[in-house]
Order: C-alpha cells, then structure tokens, then sequence
C-alpha cells in the first residue's frame, strides 16, 4: 500500500518497525509538512492482519542527473545545455528513502523473522514500482542503503534489474572518552595542536542551546541559505517550515545551537537526537565571519561536549565533507543508491555513466 501522507498511518506502529531509528514518526511529518518545493511525498507499507510489518518513505520529483556533481566544467556544460532544451538529463523520479533523512532504512516490525523480510521487502517493492509507473515516473530508485545491505535485499533488487551507484558515506563517532581532555588525546599531534589554536576564539563567542526560532528565524535562513549556495551538492532547499516543524514537533529530542558574536547571530547548527545518539541536521554559518571565529570546529567540540554531559555514546555528524570529521576521530559508513530506468537501452546508458554522477566527497570509507 502507497499513502501520500504518513498521517494516514499510526503513529506507534510506524516507529515499531524502526526501532533506534532518531528520525521517527514525527521527524517525517516535519520533512512533509515543510512544503519543500519539488517533493511529492510517499509512504510505501505492508500490513498483515491490519498491522504494519514494513515500511518505508518515499519521494517523488523531477531529478536533475547532475545534482551529485561537484560544481565543475561537465556540470555547468549540463546547465548551459538545459537553458536550451529544459529536460536534458531530467527524469520523472520515484525514489524510496527520502532526501531529508540520513539513509534509508528498511522498517520491519521486530516480531518479523529475519527469513521473511525479503519476502516483504519484495512485496513492498511490488507495490512502489506500480505506483511508480501510475505516477509516470521512468526512474525508480533506492536512496542511501548503509553497507550492510540487509540480507537478502541485494538479491531482490538485482533480479529486477538495478543498478548500483555509491553514495556519499555518513559520518559517526563513538563517544569512548570520558573527558574533551580524552577526545583530544585520541588526535594527532598535528590534529591536537591546530584545534587547541583554534579554539582560542572561543572566549569571543556565545553558544545558545535553543528549542524555538522566534525572531531569528529569517537570520537563520539567511544562513542556511548562503551555506547551501557555497555548498557543491544542492538537491532539496529546506524551509522556513521545516527548520520550525523539527522543533516544534520534536520536543525534548531537537534543539539548535546558535553561535554569537556579541548580538550578532553568526551560526546555527540544527540538532535531534534520542537518549544515546546526536544527530547534526544542518550547519549554516556566515562565511566570512564564521571562518575568523572558526565556528564550525567550534560547533564540532560544543556538540562533543553535549554529548558527554548527556552520557550520549554517538556523535552522527553526517554526510559530505568529511575530510575534516575523519581527521577528527569519525569513521565513515558506506551508503549505496540503486536506480533503474524504465526503458532498457537507457537502464544500460545510465549505468554505464553511472560513475560520473557518484557521490563521492573523498576519504576512506569503513563497511
């Protein structure tokens, strides 16, 4: 079954077959109630005796090839290419994940046997793949499996034809010391000392832990704006709506962190979380000045912190550059996109360029 609103389904038995999941139930109602534009949204489900036993959100929306390109010569040639002829390498996607969560998990109420979850796995497919093609969508895809792909989907998906694209890994770290004074020792000389340097400009600023916006909402979208517009990798544009509907209907397990310089509010870094894990949303910072203040490692050793004095064992920072979390203590878990066009001279042209349109931010990568 395909409902078009997670509304229509129970809260409970939702965040049953997602057990450990941070963004749960009310997470996706936030992402769905954002009016990001662009986004249809979907919730694909398999009930036996009127219970859900799987399940997963899922998106619709016209998908620009490039977006996973670095800004660069071959991307900008697609751009002057599509002021020409407005489709060129844009298709009718239908995609199960969603392009606001961290990676697509595969929910399955916890009483479902292993051995049977390909089985429902299968039969969810089943039911996408044919509102996908009601919907005419010629792309159908899967976005940010994590490594291990859970047994037996593999199989199903390459029975079907897909094909497999890597994706950009997501950042974690265990939260092993006791003490930042035990963080520290866990770097590098080289590590050690030009953190300890730049977190000198602490003294200069202020940290606020925030449960609601108020009147610095348009400051934060100003932010978060000029971030993503620095930023290589753009796909969907986040709201004013969906910065408050995190926090509004998440209470007690979101909050943003702002960072001052005097009055002027200089960052913002969006945070969820349950009682072990944090969860990096978005950090936006003013360029300029963020830099001199060196907010964003700033923001990294607060939210170490926070996750000390909450007895937190992991700091999730995320996907895309990760150069620097790697240098600070994250490993990095790999994630996977499988895609499959409905004509197949195009299914075999798609995944033969698939490597131009990877994912990749550099660094290695642990399964």
């Amino acid at each position: 079954m395909i409902v078009p609103s997670i509304r229509m389904l129970d809260r409970d038995e939702w965040n049953a077959c997602f057990p450990g999941e941070v963004e749960t139930y009310d997470y996706l109602l936030a992402v769905e109630e954002a009016s990001i534009e662009g986004f249809e949204w979907r919730y694909a489900v398999v009930r036996e005796d009127d219970e859900i036993v799987a399940a997963m959100p899922a998106f619709l929306c016209s998908y620009a090839l490039e977006t996973t390109l670095e800004a660069g010569r071959f991307r900008k040639a697609v751009e002057s290419i599509r002021r020409i002829f407005s489709g060129f390498l844009t298709l009718r996607l239908a995609c199960l994940g969603s392009p606001c969560t961290e990676t697509a998990s595969i929910g399955f109420h916890p009483d479902i046997a292993q051995s049977r979850r390909p089985a429902l796995f299968t039969e969810l497919l089943d039911a996408f793949e044919a509102h996908a093609r009601m919907e005419g969508c010629s792309l159908t895809a899967l976005k940010d499996l994590s490594y291990p792909i859970p047994s037996g989907v593999e199989p199903v998906l390459s029975a079907r034809g897909y094909a497999e694209i890597g994706g950009l890994p997501t950042a974690w770290m265990d939260i092993r010391f006791g003490t930042i004074e035990a963080y520290f020792a866990t770097l590098s000389t080289a590590t050690r000392k030009d953190m300890r340097r730049k977190l000198r400009s602490r003294q200069e600023v202020r940290v606020e832990y925030r449960t609601e916006f108020g009147d610095l909402l348009p400051r934060v979208m100003q932010l978060y704006r000029e971030t993503r517009e620095r930023s290589g990798l753009q796909f969907e544009e986040l709201t004013p709506a969906y910065f408050e509907g995190v926090l509004k209907g998440m209470p007690g397990r979101s909050f943003c962190a702002m960072y001052f310089v005097g009055d002027e509010l200089l960052a913002a870094n969006l945070l969820i979380h349950d009682e072990d894990r944090l969860v990096d949303k978005f950090f936006c910072m003013d360029g300029q000045k963020g830099r001199t203040y060196n907010l964003y490692y700033l923001s990294w050793f607060a939210n170490i912190e926070y996750c000390l004095s909450h007895r937190m064992g992991r700091y999730q920072s995320g996907q895309a550059y990760y150069r620097n979390k790697v240098r600070l203590g994250s490993c990095l878990t790999a994630n996977a996109m499988y895609f499959r066009h409905s004509n197949s001279l195009l299914q075999f042209i798609l995944k033969t360029v698939s490597p131009l349109f990877a994912a990749d931010d550099g660094g290695e990568v642990q399964e």
